[in-house]
């Protein structure tokens, strides 16, 4: 194109620009996520709020300040105020260049008036040239310049004509087109210096930054946990197939997390030496003379004393070993969730036949158990009410008492404030408002189950192999509801674990009939009962046909109607039944041919709502945010989690992989998915929902099902025979004539 020109930013008008808007765009976002953004006013923790010594300490430590992080945060905010400095300048100097670029005004430059004659002009000329020319010691070439060029503008007849149309002494400026580049960058003194500054980015800098990101990806799963640690998962679950707990806990201490080439947290101190074989001491059952590799190792040898402490509840050296102990602890939660899926999938590769030994359910559970066991610092077989603060193993004896047997938190829970109090005396009053704030910040879940086959125009009859859907409806309460419930159960007391009332108290215990006696029990009944039962009926028929005469024939006498026979009373019953028996069956016809479009335009609202379902939550992606767990003994925040599954009770078998669930904060609703049993039958499944941090809120309940055998794919119809005669009928007819009418046939039809 003519008149255009290409060219670098000499000047660097066009650089300051380039310079501004990256300014602008990395400093607005970082001004206001670091320092105008308010914070969000974060709910305190029940731990926060507890008195409890354990709690105290764990916040303790979590407020601690870093100094690191501080120094890090004093920096952030001194670049942000030296960038805003920075563009502050950058921004004058824009303007400059806009104000000299866009106003000039050769009047202003030579200080003289508007419309100064020639001479005027002059004069004022070679008054600033004495002063501004570059020979002189006052002088400033670029001032000169701006003189000499107005000077031309106001005596030279063509740059004052362009002057005064232009705006510019030199006439209209052609259109350029400048990169944003200062023109040093291509000069030939600097060539050296850009492209090595170019081979440091791009041929080391990026290759080893990609490099280290890809290094340090690849040796991790989707979940963040090492592919070394889940072979190893895999590994002993196919080699064990029925494993305890404590044998899953000796693995889940061999992860390669807990070795410090992986995770810098782990320290390996000199005290180690004396103070790991003073707490092993202490820890029976620990195993540690196991020869198996990697559970022979020190460092695992080292979790797993840390892992027995934690669940013993051991006090250790705070600066040593209970440092190292939360770096452990705060890994377990997602090393047992890659243990359960890691079991969960042997078991399908089992169900599939590409493996020869299946994990057992106890397997699968057990790991799930693990990680309450390690969230609350518990063994399993220690009481869930152990999970409270200021309860030990010395004050269980005060939930036994002649009135009451406390077991679990929800039976403790639904005690009457007097009672609950009465129950633990040995508590002052700011233990005891800790307690019964951890105890209602506890959840309590209702779940109801729905299965059916969706694919099917039956979906309450399972056949042979049919992919049976389970929808689980879960809706999440604190347990602290129950307390508002205390007028309802005023009248109840608890007799080994279970709320009875006290009206049940009173009664009379039923006399049980021995196994012998009902088959007696029957036979004297009948006996006995023989004629009184004839006679029942004849008194109720001539009731009924006494009532019906009242009814129909008006002003009679009530002799009249006593004197019916009873053949006649006989035929009018079956008559009236046989007329309410075809009313009934009409009516039910023509509800069914009714309700056959409802039905289908339900089914159809039902897809819809789980395809719109499905989308959101798709769209939406899945939280990993719920409600706070009361677990003082763990080093961090955690938040409460859940896996529902479907299991078969009887042969022990898992039947669906465990749904993580991890969003439950008031309702959630998932879908389960099996396949019906090949062989019918009558069995009885278990939808199962266990929680990830806590002892005592497990729920079960069972799937009735009815499996009939798979009705046989038909290879006939009524509608597919087509006969021979309605074939030719059809040729010879017009079968090949179109449905629509032509512009012909409307013709023809006009002129008819």
């Amino acid at each position: 194109m003519g008149g255009q020109k290409f060219q670098y930013d000499e000047s660097g008008s066009t650089f300051v620009y380039f310079l501004l808007s990256f300014l602008a765009l990395i400093l607005v976002p970082c001004t206001y996520y670091c320092i105008f953004k308010k914070k969000e006013e974060k709910k305190l923790n029940k731990e926060q709020l507890s008195t409890f010594q354990p709690c105290k300490n764990k916040w303790a430590r979590l407020e601690r300040k870093d100094p690191g992080e501080t120094v890090k945060k004093i920096v952030i905010k001194l670049a942000i105020i030296l960038g805003w400095v920075l563009f502050c300048y950058v921004a004058y100097k824009t303007s400059q260049y806009d104000y000299e670029y866009a106003n000039f005004d050769p009047y202003e430059i030579l200080q003289v008036e508007v419309g100064a004659s020639p001479a005027v002009v002059k004069s004022a000329y070679r008054k600033l040239s004495l002063i501004y020319h570059p020979d002189k010691k006052t002088g400033d070439e670029k001032t000169f310049m701006k003189i000499t060029r107005a000077h031309q503008a106001l005596t030279d007849e063509t740059a004052r004509r362009n002057w005064e149309m232009y705006g510019n002494p030199d006439g209209p400026g052609a259109i350029s087109f400048g990169i944003a580049l200062p023109s040093w960058i291509v000069e030939k003194e600097n060539s050296i210096w850009v492209l090595g500054l170019y081979a440091l980015l791009f041929m080391v800098a990026l290759p080893v930054s990609v490099g280290t990101w890809w290094y340090r990806s690849i040796r991790y799963s989707g979940d963040q946990v090492l592919l070394d640690t889940t072979q190893m998962y895999y590994y002993f679950f196919h080699k064990t197939p029925h494993m305890a707990i404590k044998r899953v806990l000796m693995i889940l201490g061999a992860s390669a997390e807990f070795h410090r080439r992986n995770n810098p947290e782990i320290q390996e101190r000199r005290s180690d030496n004396v103070e790991v074989p003073q707490l092993m001491k202490r820890l029976p059952q620990l195993n540690e003379k196991n020869k198996e590799r990697p559970l022979c190792f020190m460092y695992s040898i080292k979790s797993r004393t840390l892992l027995h402490a934690h669940l013993s509840r051991l006090d250790l050296p705070q600066s040593t070993l209970e440092e190292d102990r939360c770096a452990v602890i705060k890994k377990c939660p997602a090393l047992i969730q890659e243990m359960v899926v890691c079991v969960s999938q042997l078991i399908m590769l089992a169900h599939a036949g590409r493996l020869s030994r299946m994990p057992s359910l106890v397997t699968l559970e057990g790991c799930m158990k693990l990680s309450a066991m390690v969230v609350q610092g518990l063994w399993e077989c220690k009481s869930p009410l152990l999970q409270l603060p200021h309860i030990t193993d010395d004050n269980l004896k005060y939930f036994s008492s002649k009135r009451h047997q406390i077991r679990t938190l929800e039976q403790l829970a639904r005690l009457k404030d007097e009672d609950r109090r009465a129950c633990l005396h040995h508590l002052d009053d700011n233990q005891y408002n800790d307690l019964v704030l951890a105890l209602g910040g506890m959840p309590y879940v209702d779940m109801s189950i729905k299965y059916e086959v969706v694919d099917d125009e039956a979906t309450t009859v399972y056949t042979a192999g049919a992919i049976v859907t389970v929808t689980v409806a879960l809706a999440r309460r604190d347990l602290s509801v129950l307390f508002a419930n205390e007028k309802d159960t005023s009248n109840e007391f608890v007799e080994n674990g279970e709320v009875i009332p006290e009206e049940e108290e009173k009664q009379e215990p039923k006399k049980k009939t021995l196994p012998w006696q009902k088959n007696k029990g029957k036979r004297a009944n009948n006996k006995k009962s023989g004629k009184k039962t004839s006679f029942k009926k004849e008194t109720d028929e001539k009731k009924k046909v006494t009532a019906r005469s009242s009814k129909a024939a008006t002003k009679t006498k009530e002799e009249e109607s006593e004197s019916c026979s009873e053949d006649d009373v006989e035929d009018e019953v079956e008559v009236d039944d046989y007329d309410e028996g075809e009313a009934e069956a009409e009516e039910k016809s023509a509800n069914n041919d009714s309700s056959e479009p409802e039905k289908d335009d339900d089914q159809l609202e039902k897809l819809q709502s789980d395809v719109a379902m499905r989308r959101q939550r798709l769209l939406e992606g899945k939280s990993q945010f719920s409600h706070s767990v009361y677990c003082p003994f763990f080093p961090e925040d955690k938040q409460e989690y859940w896996w529902a599954y479907i299991t078969d009770r009887k042969q022990q078998m898992l039947l669906t992989a465990p749904y993580h669930i991890t969003n439950l904060v008031e309702h959630e609703e998932i879908q389960l998915k099996f396949t019906a049993p090949f062989k019918p039958g009558f069995y009885t499944f278990a939808v199962c929902l266990r929680s990830d941090s806590y002892f005592g809120f497990d729920q079960m309940k069972d799937i009735k099902m009815d499996v009939k055998e798979a009705a046989e794919i038909p290879t006939e119809h009524p509608q597919w025979d087509i006969s021979d005669d309605e074939d030719e009928e059809d040729k010879n007819s017009g079968g090949s004539e179109s449905e629509f009418a032509t512009d012909d046939d409307d013709e023809e039809s006009g002129k008819d």
